[in-house]
């Protein structure tokens, strides 16, 4: 039997990376969508449609899969996980790796620590082999700054001078083929960071080293901040999750550093400066 690798949230930050790294090393590759007409994937990748409320639409995503790379929606009341997770035990998927996030679990964190945990346990309950994934911020969070940037304006700050351990998302995509591909990773939860602990104030200072030219940022209080994360979209109680957890890193609750990441890689983690060299052309550099 040849083994078929389903990626959920294939056109996400992480979801597109493990279908790209998944395919460059020969991987047969199922990529999961809303919007199959919107998704850019490597040549031999197959592409469908699916909706975690369309219980058929995973029933079909999960038919023949041996491993399935698991991406909810971290959002108070969610359920996606859990209605992955009940496809993949049906269809007998052996092998499951959840995305989940740093601090779950810690009533430090507020609303948003339990936003993963109905999801976690599930997996951890599935029957499968499991392998769970909590990384940090993301260092491509600070795109969002791009137009500020350009315009010469101040970058929102709305952690004030909190540490973290920010992540290179290659770095979290590359764990997950690894766990999704080879042995060894059964029965871990692994805690994803950078090797260095930076605030928004130190990632301002290396864009304007990167970019030759002046880089601020703005402290949000606590009612801006929650205008701001209200302009994503987001309901009031999830705004009120991420507001306890911009409150958190504040507090230096996230000021973390592991070694999860070179062992799982063999290397060092990337550092933030890594990824916006790699990426200086979005802010603007000639």
């Amino acid at each position: 039997m040849v083994s078929m690798i389903l990626v959920t949230g294939a056109t996400g930050t992480i979801g597109s990376e493990v279908v790209r790294q998944l395919a460059a090393r020969g991987e047969k590759v199922r990529a999961l969508t809303r919007d199959p007409a919107k998704a850019v994937v490597p040549p031999g990748v197959e592409v469908l449609r699916g909706d975690y409320r369309d219980p058929g639409s995973l029933e079909v995503a999960m038919s023949g899969v041996t491993a399935a790379f698991l991406v909810g929606v971290p959002a108070p009341g969610t359920w996606h996980d859990q209605a992955l997770v009940a496809a993949a035990r049906a269809a007998g998927v052996s092998r499951l790796v959840k995305l989940s996030a740093i601090g779950t679990g810690d009533p430090e964190l507020g609303p948003s620590g339990s936003w993963h945990l109905d999801g976690e346990r599930a997996v951890r309950d599935s029957g499968a082999r499991w392998t769970i994934l909590r990384p940090s911020a993301f260092a491509s969070n600070t795109l969002s700054w791009a137009d500020p940037i350009k315009a010469g304006e101040p970058v929102p700050n709305l952690t004030g001078d909190g540490l973290q351990g920010v992540v290179d998302p290659r770095d979290v995509s590359e764990v997950a083929t690894r766990a999704l591909v080879d042995p060894g990773h059964e029965g871990r939860t692994y805690t994803l960071t950078g090797p260095e602990t930076i605030g928004v104030p130190g990632q301002a200072a290396v864009l304007a080293d990167i970019l030759g030219r002046r880089v601020t940022a703005r402290d949000l209080s606590a009612s801006e901040v929650r205008q701001y994360v209200l302009g994503w979209g987001l309901d009031e109680k999830a705004a009120d999750g991420v507001l306890a957890g911009t409150a958190y890193v504040r507090r230096g609750g996230n000021a973390v550093v592991t070694g999860d990441v070179p062992e799982v890689l063999g290397r060092t983690a990337r550092t933030y400066r890594e990824w916006a060299e790699d990426h200086k052309g979005v802010f603007g550099a000639g």
